[in-house]
């Protein structure tokens, strides 16, 4: 699941200094840009009310301290590549790391090829392949909707929980990069496409005060690698800031990024009637350990079963990351995402989506529960239909 954090967000476009306090000197400068930023920024009020709420949902994403496996195995007479591990950057990184898998799996020679998972990491890998000329049946013993990846927030964070910070290498920073760029440019191909699968939103940080801070990490524990503001500062338009007075969210300060957001309804239909169209079958498989790969006729496996290969071949530096979305019948006028008080709102045209994202990257970690919270739902909720309400107090 794509895990919508406001360090993610803000790296996306350079912005990460507003983790730190607003000192004087920006505030100065806040007060300066108000003089000549016109006409007034207006943001079209959220329906946000708990009556409206249609859905909570939990996905548990697959975090690896290490980051993503991407390595090759021989299991018994098959040879199995690994694509699993990506922490909340699934859906991001999926282009550009089922490319990878995808090379070593056509290096076999073979093009019969299964894929083992239909979530955001098996579609991408299943599509590249056919790309490349094999033959692709898929195995999984779900389908979208009703894999973890339909349940993630839908906004391209490529380095949400990708690895630890000691485990960033300079040669792990380099694949990341290449994973994180192919991706971001195989999205461009969706983009004015019927039903909306992929497109740009405008996305805005909210504080109530200036000199607000944010801890990015709990305090005592590694932190996260955090890659995208130093890699990818290129790849989006710079942030813009908005202070009192110049838009309609009261006495607060403002900051708007750019922000690529999947309608994951859409997207996924989408990759799935392709993957049909290209002459590719689905069987509905169940594995519970790698032996059970022996009765498949094929040779070559990309293993693409997120947080499932935990279980299913023991690797135990799988950790989960428990995510809960409140969703929210769609406002298709509201066309902007926020974030504010630790809660993450995304304008989904297939559901508005809130998501409580803590006081820290470490929200969820190690929570493997997947009961839906519906108290956590409704304070998400009533934490963004605050900001359209009333003024921030003094």
């Amino acid at each position: 699941m794509e895990s919508l954090g406001r360090r993610q967000l803000l790296a996306g476009a350079g912005a990460a200094a507003l983790l730190g306090a607003l000192d004087a000197c920006g505030v100065a400068s806040l007060q300066t840009k108000r003089q000549s930023l016109s006409p007034t920024l207006q943001l079209t009020p959220v329906r946000a009310s708990t009556d409206r709420i249609t859905r909570i949902t939990v996905c548990t994403r697959p975090f690896r301290a290490q980051g993503p496996r991407l390595d090759v195995e021989r299991v018994g007479s098959k040879l199995i590549v690994h694509n699993y591990g990506h922490g909340g950057s699934g859906w991001s990184l999926s282009w550009g790391s089922s490319s990878i898998a995808v090379q070593k799996a056509m290096a076999s020679g073979e093009r019969d090829i299964a894929v083992i998972g239909c979530g955001a990491l098996g579609l991408t890998s299943a599509l590249l392949l056919q790309r490349a000329g094999a033959r692709v049946t898929i195995y999984a013993k779900e389908l979208p909707p009703n894999v973890r990846s339909s349940l993630a927030t839908g906004v391209w964070t490529p380095d949400s929980r990708i690895c630890l910070e000691e485990h960033a290498t300079p040669a792990f920073k380099q694949q990341w990069e290449q994973m994180a760029r192919a991706s971001f440019q195989t999205y461009q191909n969706f983009l004015g496409l019927p039903g909306t699968p992929v497109e740009f939103i405008d996305n805005y940080f909210v504080f109530d005060d200036a000199s607000m801070r944010f801890s990015s990490e709990a305090s005592g524990r590694p932190p996260f690698a955090n890659l995208q503001r130093e890699m990818l500062g290129d790849l989006l338009p710079q942030s813009a800031d908005f202070p009192p007075g110049s838009h309609s969210l009261g006495q607060r300060y403002l900051r708007r990024n750019s922000q690529l957001m999947f309608n994951l309804t859409a997207y996924t239909r989408l990759l799935m009637a392709e993957f049909s169209g290209n002459g590719g079958k689905i069987e509905i498989a169940e594995f519970h350990t790698p032996d059970d790969f022996a009765k498949l006729r094929e040779k070559t496996l990309i293993n693409a079963t997120g947080y499932g290969a935990r279980a299913l071949f023991g690797d135990q530096s799988v950790t989960p990351v428990r995510g809960q979305l409140a969703r929210v019948i769609p406002q298709p006028e509201v066309s902007y995402g926020l974030i504010y008080k630790g809660v993450a709102f995304v304008p989904r045209r297939d559901g508005l989506v809130f998501q409580a994202l803590g006081d820290s990257d470490y929200y969820g970690y190690d929570d493997a529960t997947t009961v839906p919270d519906r108290g956590e739902a409704e304070r998400a909720v009533g934490t963004i239909a605050a900001l359209f309400k009333s003024p921030a107090p003094p």
